[in-house]
């Protein structure tokens, strides 16, 4: 059996110190290309693998890092997984997945001993978990480095990574405004997440500006899944004067309004048009394709896990935040008002 290449090997083959083999390795500045280069192709030429427990013994860290989610998307949540965890490979860092219930008594107490206990180095936070202020302030005064996606209250508690949700969701109601739709229904996200209800307070803006009068027979509350997209759909085509177009909060809504509308026999786009709002895979899987906001979800997680890696570095983090723009993607779902 061959025996594995050590740090010493290494770092005798690249003609440098062990210190210098671990500043690379746990990519750290400072390390002059060249020498970087050459370090990197002892690594390689002997197969290296660093022992992840005498690097976290060496550097008093665990190279773990927490993310946290409490959402019905599964897609979302995916989404979220696979950018953070592109950052963390990229660094050398591994990331570990702990779902929470946002509306739990004991979420706080769950989370710091979390904590203590998997001796993450620190934690990302998304929606609603973001926006738990007990939580968030538990945090704070345990000293645990976190960064949050989407909060919408005590920014200045950490860095965090949001979108534009209100202006594209403005957007998104005028580009329905233009085509021709003056009745548009809306269903609202989970109350609970309040990023989400920016994309509320999006939808009411364009009506003021376009000078419509709002309707509140046209609002739904949903809850961030299919199911309960359907059902808000079931009751805003029940209307008497039922909306031409109905924009959801999220593509799983957006998909229970057009699984509805099949079921009723609506022929769309031409009867009705429908669009929603992060780009899920399921918005090109259903029929009609959903038009929909591309909300950067993958690109955010993964910038939250670089801020995230920044503080434990010591390094400083430019606040208030990394903001990163929406942009709609008009598909098969939507439709020009027929005169």
């Amino acid at each position: 059996m061959v025996a594995k290449a050590t740090i010493d090997d290494v770092a005798a083959l690249a003609g440098v110190s062990m210190k210098t083999v671990s500043r690379v390795v746990n990519n750290e500045p400072n390390v002059r290309a060249a020498t970087r280069e050459k370090v990197a192709a002892a690594i390689a030429a002997l197969d290296y693998r660093p022992s992840q427990s005498a690097r976290s013994l060496a550097a008093n860290r665990s190279y773990v890092l927490g993310l946290l989610y409490d959402n019905p998307s599964a897609s979302y949540v995916i989404d979220v997984q696979a950018g953070a965890l592109a950052t963390c490979r990229r660094a050398g860092y591994d990331l570990l997945i702990h779902p929470c219930k946002h509306d739990s008594e004991e979420l706080t107490q769950e989370v710091l001993l979390l904590a203590r206990q998997s001796r993450v180095d620190g934690l990302i936070l998304t929606p609603p978990l973001s926006d738990i202020a007990e939580l968030v302030q538990g945090l704070v005064e345990a000293q645990v480095p976190f960064v949050r996606l989407s909060p919408t209250e005590n920014k200045a508690a950490c860095p965090y990574v949001q979108t534009n949700d209100q202006e594209a969701a403005y957007d998104m109601t005028c580009k329905l405004l233009e085509l021709g739709h003056t009745r548009i229904g809306f269903i609202a996200g989970h109350p609970d997440h309040k990023a989400v209800t920016e994309r509320y307070l999006g939808y009411l803006a364009a009506l003021k500006e376009n000078d419509l009068r709002y309707d509140r027979t046209l609002v739904e509350q949903g809850y961030n899944s299919f199911d309960s997209g359907r059902e808000c759909a079931a009751r805003l085509l029940d209307l008497p004067d039922a909306p031409t177009a109905i924009f959801a909060s999220n593509d799983d809504m957006a998909a229970g309004v057009i699984i509805e509308a099949h079921h009723r026999g609506i022929a769309m786009p031409v009867e009705l048009s429908v669009a929603g709002f992060d780009d899920t895979p399921v918005a090109h899987q259903i029929f009609p394709s959903l038009t929909t906001v591309r909300q950067p979800i993958v690109e955010m997680a993964g910038k939250a896990a670089e801020l995230l890696i920044k503080l434990l570095k010591g390094k400083s983090v430019q606040m208030p935040a990394a903001i990163m723009s929406c942009r709609i993607l008009e598909r098969e779902s939507t439709h020009q008002v027929q005169p």
